[in-house]
């Protein structure tokens, strides 16, 4: 998975899960551009990093800071070989959910990927580059008391297909990451950091009984930023420890329970 010298902006990149893939590109020798709206968290990161990593204070959801962060990333480095559309709202109350969080959950986690994307395509046109985003087992399946998150994440996996047939013949490849139970800032923040709760909670969901560490979702964005990934496109790559491979039976045979 050699990145070296390879360009990656990771919106959302500074903290949870972002912060792994964007730890793990730096590691596999790729110039990471770390997007985030947090700027003590961004800062931090990129300084821990060293010269080959730029923090870019950046809310998604403005036009003039998508382009800025575009400029700042071609000044810095000279181009962009790979977006990584990492950010997220989790805003949702279910059947309840208000009009403004809609539309926020929408913004950030669908709108405002296709608008890096478009501002980005140039620099990827020219370099054969990539776009991943990521994407959620919840676009695939309804969760009981959440509808807007969901919905943006199902929206989120049509945009990818969108982006890769529209953007195929300017050689740019575009996938999604369909991620399952990560252990991350919602999940540390329901447990109160007990991830051996967060383990047992999920085991019935996914067939590793556990819930993933965020550097496995790294590895996995890493691969398919680089060249080892050349013919992928319009995929989505699971990375949820079997929870899109179980049907309603989750992973408990049914015969002998009916035979008790």
């Amino acid at each position: 998975m050699d990145l070296t010298n390879k360009v990656v902006i990771i919106s959302g990149g500074a903290a949870s899960i972002g912060a792994d893939i964007t730890k793990e590109m730096h590691a596999q020798g790729a110039q990471v551009v770390i997007a985030d709206i947090n700027k003590e968290a961004g800062e931090a990161l990129a300084k821990s990093l060293g010269e080959n990593a730029l923090f870019v204070p950046t809310d998604i959801t403005l036009n003039e800071q998508l382009e800025n962060l575009v400029v700042a990333t071609i000044d810095k480095f000279g181009k962009i070989d790979a977006l990584v559309n990492n950010a997220a709202s989790y805003g949702d109350e279910g059947a309840t959910t208000d009009r403004n969080t809609w539309l926020k959950t929408l913004d950030v986690n669908v709108v405002s990927a296709a608008m890096l994307g478009e501002l980005c395509r140039p620099q990827l046109k020219k370099n054969k580059g990539c776009i991943i985003n990521t994407g959620s087992v919840s676009g695939n399946f309804p969760h009981i008391a959440r509808w807007a998150y969901p919905v943006s994440k199902a929206a989120l996996a049509h945009l990818t297909k969108t982006q890769a047939v529209e953007y195929a013949e300017d050689g740019i490849r575009v996938n999604l990451l369909r991620l399952g139970h990560i252990w991350s800032d919602p999940f540390n923040g329901l447990t109160k950091g007990d991830r051996q709760h967060a383990d047992q909670a999920t085991a019935a969901f996914n067939l590793k009984g556990r819930v993933a560490n965020g550097k496995e979702v790294g590895q996995v964005a890493a691969f398919v930023a680089s060249d080892k990934a050349s013919y992928m496109t319009g995929g989505e790559i699971p990375v949820d420890g079997g929870y899109s491979a179980m049907g309603p039976e989750g992973h408990m045979p049914l015969f002998p329970i009916l035979a008790k």
